[in-house]
């Protein structure tokens, strides 16, 4: 288990934007206490988003030095897929197979998630997924 949170591409874009919001707040505050963790795929989903060359190298600059997860690439995919195939089994269809894959990993290390996708409440509806919580923390 890591003590930690994982913040979410969703919340990144709010935070580069300048949102305030509680999600936004708590990423600044996971910053400050070094509690917060990074995925490959957040990195490259959060860069990719960004136009400007000055931003992309900003963001760069400070996503890099995060502690990043570490995970079997193949057992992961294999989880990520099984998530997915289950999910749908009963109904829900998850929109982008990265949630499902984040999902996995954060299931795997027992790790939070702070986000701001309605496809990630779905999966915690139907899973162990922890998800960061305003009020409480983690859930």
């Amino acid at each position: 288990m890591i003590n930690g949170t994982i913040v979410d591409s969703s919340v990144w874009v709010d935070y580069i934007n300048g949102v305030i919001d509680f999600r936004t707040d708590t990423t600044a505050e996971l910053i400050k206490r070094n509690q917060l963790f990074m995925l490959p795929i957040i990195l490259q989903e959060v860069l990719q988003g960004l136009r400007e060359d000055k931003l992309f190298n900003s963001f760069k600059e400070t996503l890099l030095p995060l502690e990043y997860i570490s995970y079997n690439q193949i057992a992961m995919a294999i989880a990520a897929a099984s998530l997915f195939r289950n999910l749908r089994g009963k109904g829900i269809t998850i929109r982008k197979p990265n949630d499902c894959l984040i999902a996995a990993i954060c299931i795997e290390n027992k790790i939070a998630l702070l986000h701001n996708d309605k496809d990630f409440d779905n999966i915690a509806k139907h899973t162990s997924l922890k998800i960061y919580k305003r009020n409480n923390g983690k859930n």
